[in-house]
């Protein structure tokens, strides 16, 4: 009956509520900021190579480095899989533009972030979508009800996905036994996730700060090898893609199913994008402007869409391996990297998944944790973080013994349901983020490094940080 009532959750809300308030949003967005994701790109790569400006906060690449960490995950491998599987070549296109309409979003939230963004007893900084809905919206219940399903979809869903893709890519090992490889395979992961999460956010930012790049830069390098060396392949991909994307017979005939769908469902699971997850990291970076993290939230929702997830659609597209619904997930991904690399691509996607995956439940805990010192009032007793990590690692152990739509479902519906909150409040509040960029391009103009006063956009004394 669970299951029932997930489904049901999940289809109605990416079937009409959510595909028309995403592309609503990212539209709106993209026209207010004048194109601001393709406009300012390049200036987002100069921003995200610059140092913190207080050593007691994250600098702009470590904030970049633990969202990218949450967005860089199973979405990025399996979820295309999936989204391919069930919905077709199109679904790539349609995450594509909902990644391109969603980094305007993105760069509207995060700077929001950074402009209601709280200072520590430290120095350091904390914010995100609980605290600029609490201060610009003066609706503390919001923020409050926010940062509780905040908690329930990145220590809950989110990580339930991750652990369960980790156990479920070693099913095609001869090894794999269907009642005791979960649960192992759970219980290490259990532990290895507690032992990280156990020193803190600090902990957690050094942790990502290596492995991200490092993964990321080795999974392109095999995803390109595997399309150059397939590039016959490559016209009939783009032919894939677009023709079924505009299929409109087909699109319509099952919209539940369609590429559509699914590639809205998993571009929004794999990037994040208006979600209101990124702002957690954004306000605890320490810049000069506002905007200079709104620029660098922006760019990571390319770095995971346009770059990471077309990897693994382009490499699954020209592998000679045909999709199908029993295929779904891990088991097309190892599949084509088996056909292309024999066993070491087998064992390479296993590794990937398993870097992925782990970077990504820990990214997911630092944004859950986020949410609890909001509800907390900052101070949550350490009886409550213990307790608090424990069912985290406990959470995670349950994952990997779960099975597949369940765990896809949830997630879904979670995530969902975080969008419903943050995208009508970055809607009625993103007037001082459209300032703030208008101030930022009027200082670079005059050839300055952009630092920002609340004063310039009307906010005197409204802010922590910037009076």
């Amino acid at each position: 009956m669970f299951a029932e009532i997930i489904n049901t959750l999940s289809d109605l809300l990416y079937s009409y509520i959510l595909i028309i308030l995403l592309l609503a949003a990212g539209i709106w967005f993209s026209f207010r900021t004048r194109f601001v994701q393709f406009r300012m790109f390049i200036e987002s790569l100069r921003v995200v190579a610059q140092p913190g400006d207080d050593e007691n906060g994250l600098s702009s690449f470590q904030a970049l480095m633990v969202s990218t960490a949450s967005r860089v995950g199973t979405g990025n491998i399996a979820g295309i899989s999936t989204a391919i599987c069930l919905g077709g070549a199109g679904a790539v296109f349609w995450m594509w533009l909902t990644a391109i309409l969603g980094s305007a979003s993105a760069f509207i939230e995060s700077t929001l972030a950074q402009i209601y963004k709280h200072r520590a007893e430290d120095g350091s900084s904390y914010g995100g979508p609980a605290y600029y809905i609490q201060a610009a919206l003066k609706k503390h219940w919001i923020g409050v009800l926010f940062a509780v399903v905040l908690i329930m979809t990145y220590m809950g869903g989110f990580n339930l996905v991750a652990s369960f893709n980790i156990a479920d890519s070693f099913r095609t090992y001869s090894f794999f036994n269907e009642n005791s490889t979960p649960i192992i395979v759970g219980v290490i992961l259990a532990l290895v996730f507690a032992a990280s999460v156990f020193g803190g956010s600090k902990q957690i930012s050094k942790i990502t700060g290596v492995l991200v790049p490092a993964m990321g830069i080795f999974y392109l390098g095999v995803a390109l090898f595997i399309v150059v060396t397939h590039y016959r392949a490559i016209p009939q991909m783009f032919a894939d893609i677009f023709g079924n994307a505009f299929d409109i017979q087909a699109i319509f005939g099952g919209f539940a199913g369609s590429c559509v769908m699914q590639g809205i469902k998993r571009g929004l699971f794999s990037n994040e994008a208006g979600v209101g997850s990124a702002p957690n990291a954004a306000a605890s970076a320490a810049v000069s402007h506002p905007v200079k993290q709104g620029l660098v939230q922006m760019l990571s929702v390319f770095i995971d869409t346009l770059l990471i997830c077309s990897a693994t659609a382009f490499m699954l597209l020209c592998s000679g391996v045909a999709p199908s619904e029993d295929l779904a997930g891990m088991t097309w991904v190892q599949a084509a990297a088996s056909n292309s690399l024999g066993r070491f691509g087998t064992i390479f996607i296993t590794i990937a998944l398993c870097l992925f995956a782990f970077t990504t439940l820990i990214g997911n805990f630092y944004y859950a944790e986020m949410g609890l010192k909001f509800l907390c009032g900052r101070k949550p007793g350490k009886a409550l973080i213990t307790g608090f990590r424990i069912i985290a690692a406990l959470i995670v152990l349950a994952g990997a013994t779960m099975e597949f739509g369940l765990v896809w479902n949830t997630a879904d519906v979670l995530m969902g349901l975080m969008a419903l909150i943050n995208l009508p409040v970055i809607l009625i509040l993103g007037g001082p983020s459209i300032r703030a960029m208008h101030d930022y391009i009027k200082q670079k103009k005059a050839e300055k490094d952009p630092v920002f006063k609340a004063a310039d956009i009307g906010l005197k004394d409204k802010t922590d940080f910037w009076n």
